[in-house]
């Protein structure tokens, strides 16, 4: 029941905001998910966790039959938009990675998730459920941000402010011993560590962009009030008044089903 709240918040959370202003920043890392699937004609991919939907378009622009899954309807909604001022045919859905009602056993040649997939509370659940749904043979690529210095200072600078601490770290997921614990029995798997750099003018600058555009950033400073500045005063410290180059290490997760 934890997890199920924490994943109504989260589906409210990740809306709010237009997230797609934050998708722009780490357009090599969804470009390094479709590449490492190389899915073309004939195949049948999904996005899963899909925010915005630029796997997913991206997908589709190589000729796959795509569909695109995310918590958040609001993402959703942005994903279809994007798709139709594309003319792109996606099938664009709300739902849950760790419970994918409707989808079949098998269903997929190609599964891709650009941190998304890695922010589900329950790893065990959604690590079924990757493995239920793709083919045997079929190929699996997540970019998942790696623990330690990069996204997760992020992390640690929000985590004073928390209500709660989270039941489980979505960094897990940027951790190959981890990862092959919780896929190695179903898929082949291979990792790469590759690293997404940012670059603002100033630490207040990168705070403008987070707490304005990214959905966990905006909700907790919007339910602080007074203390939102003492959150907003420590992230400028850290990353400070000079110019900020923010080197953001992720681990590539390639698989093929057994």
């Amino acid at each position: 029941m934890a997890h199920e709240a924490l994943k109504e918040r989260q589906s409210v959370m990740w809306g709010n905001g237009p997230f797609d202003e934050i998708a722009a920043t780490i357009e090599d890392l969804h470009q390094s998910v479709v590449d490492a699937l190389g899915a073309g004609p004939g195949d049948v991919a999904l996005d899963l966790g899909c925010g915005t939907g630029r796997v997913a378009e991206l997908l589709a622009e190589r000729g796959a039959t795509v569909s695109g899954i995310d918590l958040a309807p609001a993402l959703v909604e942005t994903a279809k938009e994007r798709a139709a001022a594309r003319g792109l045919a996606i099938d664009y859905r709300a739902g849950d990675c760790e419970n994918l009602d409707g989808i079949g056993d098998a269903t997929f040649d190609a599964v891709g998730s650009s941190v998304g997939i890695m922010f589900s509370p329950d790893h065990e659940a959604s690590a079924r459920e990757l493995a239920r749904i793709t083919k045997r043979g079929g190929r699996i690529a997540l970019a998942n941000w790696k623990p330690g210095p990069g996204v997760q200072d992020l992390f640690k600078l929000m985590a004073p402010y928390q209500p709660a601490p989270p039941p489980s770290s979505p960094f897990e997921w940027g951790d190959e011993a981890k990862v092959t614990e919780l896929l190695g029995d179903d898929f082949e798997l291979s990792f790469e560590t590759r690293t997404n750099t940012v670059d603002y003018e100033s630490g207040d600058a990168y705070w403008q962009h987070m707490s304005q555009n990214y959905g966990p950033t905006r909700s907790l400073y919007e339910s602080l009030g007074d203390r939102g500045e003492e959150m907003r005063s420590g992230w400028v410290e850290f990353f400070g008044a000079a110019p900020v180059s923010h080197a953001r290490p992720y681990l590539l997760v390639t698989g093929v089903r057994r």
